[in-house]
C-alpha cells in the first residue's frame, strides 16, 4: 500500500511529506553522539523545506547555539510550482510581515536565514529566524538556490519523493556533506548504488524494519489521525556521508554449520547447505543475520542488509541489477532479460553481493 501510494504522489507530484520532530531530533542526536562537533561552525542549508510549517527548520533554529551552527537557511518551493490541489494556507508569520506580497506567495519561494541575535535577548534562536521572497520559484536546480549550497557546508532536508536521483546528483555535484531521507529502494538505482559500493554513501542510524511515520496535507491519502493530525507511513530511510558509529559495529554470526543446525528461518535450518544461484557463482542468504561468519565467497543478500553494514566487516562486490558486473559470480546463464537472482528457476528480489573484507 505504501509503495503504492508513492507511486501516486510522483505521478501527481504531491510530495507533501513532513518529517516529524522526533524522528529529526533522534537521527541527529546519534551523530552528535559519535562526533559532538558535527555540526560546529558549519552553514546547514535545508532546501525543499517549506520553512513556515518544517520540523527541520523549528529543529535547527531551537538547538542553533546547541549545535554551534554559524548559520541555518531555509528555502521554499512556491506553491504554485508544486502543483498541489490542497489551497495556499499562508501562516501568520508570513501575511503580518510588512514585506508580505500576495502575488509573490504564489509564486516566489522563500528563504530563512538564522545568523544572528535580532531581537537582542542574548542568545540565537527561532525568534531571530529572518525572511524574504527568493527572485524564482525555489527549486534546488535553480542557479540560486545552488549558490546556496555551495556556501554551505551541509544540505539536511526530506526531499521530494519524485525528484530524488535528480536531487541526489545535486548534492553529488555539490561535493557537501549531507542527511537526507529517501525511499529505501533508492539504494538500488544505477545513479546510485555505486556510491554506496565505493563507501561513499551509507545508510543514516534509524532501523531499516517498517517505515516513517510523516504528516501529510493530502486528505485523500493518509493512513492514520493522531491528535488530529493526518500521517502517512513510507518506506524511508536517511541516507547520509555523515559518520556514525552505528555503521562501524561489526555484526555479531554463527557459522555456516551452525546456521545450518541452529537458525531460526525455516529457509536455513535443516538444509544440507545453502542455495546458490543457477546465474551466480553465490549464495543466497535471506537474512541478514543468516550471513554465515566462516564463508569466504560471494553471498546474494537483501538490500536491508545495508541497515547493518560494516565497512570494515565486508565489502560490497555488486548488485544483481547491475548485470552481474563488478564482482567474480559466474554469470554463463546471464540472459540479458532478468536481471533478478534465480534460484531453482524462482526469482528472487533484489540482492547486494557481498564478501567478506580480506
Amino acid at each position: 500500500m505504501a509503495t503504492e501510494n508513492l507511486s501516486k504522489a510522483k505521478n501527481a507530484k504531491q510530495d507533501e511529506f513532513y518529517t516529524q520532530y522526533a524522528d529529526i531530533e533522534k537521527e541527529v542526536n546519534a551523530y552528535l553522539e559519535f562526533n559532538p562537533d558535527t555540526f560546529k561552525d558549519k552553514t546547514i542549508l535545508l532546501p525543499c523545506d517549506d520553512p513556515e510549517w518544517s520540523n527541520f527548520t523549528r529543529y535547527f533554529a531551537l538547538h542553533f547555539e546547541d549545535l554551534g551552527l554559524r548559520k541555518l537557511i531555509s528555502t521554499s518551493y512556491a506553491p504554485e510550482s508544486k502543483r498541489l490541489k490542497q489551497e495556499l494556507e499562508l501562516t501568520l508569520f508570513e501575511t503580518e510581515s510588512p514585506q508580505f506580497d500576495p502575488q509573490k506567495a504564489q509564486t516566489k519561494g522563500k528563504i530563512f536565514v538564522l545568523d544572528r541575535d535580532i531581537d537582542g535577548d542574548g542568545k540565537i534562536d527561532i525568534n531571530d529566524l529572518q525572511w524574504e521572497y527568493l527572485e524564482g520559484d525555489g527549486d534546488f536546480r535553480s542557479a540560486e538556490v545552488k549558490a546556496f549550497r555551495d556556501k554551505a557546508d551541509i544540505i539536511i532536508t526530506n526531499p521530494p519523493f519524485s525528484l530524488f536521483r535528480e536531487f541526489f546528483a545535486w548534492l553529488m555535484e555539490s561535493g557537501k556533506e549531507f542527511l537526507v531521507i529517501c525511499n529505501k529502494n533508492s539504494v538500488t538505482y544505477k545513479e546510485i548504488f555505486p556510491y554506496i559500493k565505493n563507501n561513499k554513501v551509507w545508510v543514516g542510524t534509524r532501523n531499516w524494519a517498517g517505515g516513517m511515520w510523516f504528516e501529510t496535507t493530502n486528505l485523500d491519502d493518509f493512513d492514520k489521525i493522531v491528535c488530529g493530525i493526518y500521517m502517512k507511513n513510507t518506506p524511508s530511510i536517511w541516507f547520509t556521508n555523515l559518520e556514525h558509529g552505528r555503521r562501524h559495529q561489526p555484526l555479531s554470526l554463527m557459522t555456516m554449520a551452525d546456521n545450518l543446525k541452529f537458525s531460526r528461518h525455516k529457509e536455513i535450518k535443516g538444509k544440507q547447505a545453502y542455495d546458490k544461484y543457477d546465474n551466480y557463482d553465490v549464495i543466497e542468504v535471506p537474512y541478514t543475520d543468516a550471513i554465515p561468519s566462516d564463508y569466504d565467497g560471494v553471498m546474494g543478500v537483501p538490500i536491508s542488509f545495508l541497515d547493518k553494514y560494516c565497512p570494515e566487516q565486508f565489502e560490497i562486490v555488486g548488485m544483481a541489477e547491475d548485470n552481474g558486473k563488478g564482482f567474480s559470480g559466474k554469470e554463463s546463464k546471464w540472459d540479458g532479460v532478468n536481471p533478478h537472482c534465480v534460484v531453482n528457476g524462482k526469482n528472487m528480489f533484489k540482492r547486494i553481493f557481498i564478501r567478506k573484507k580480506r
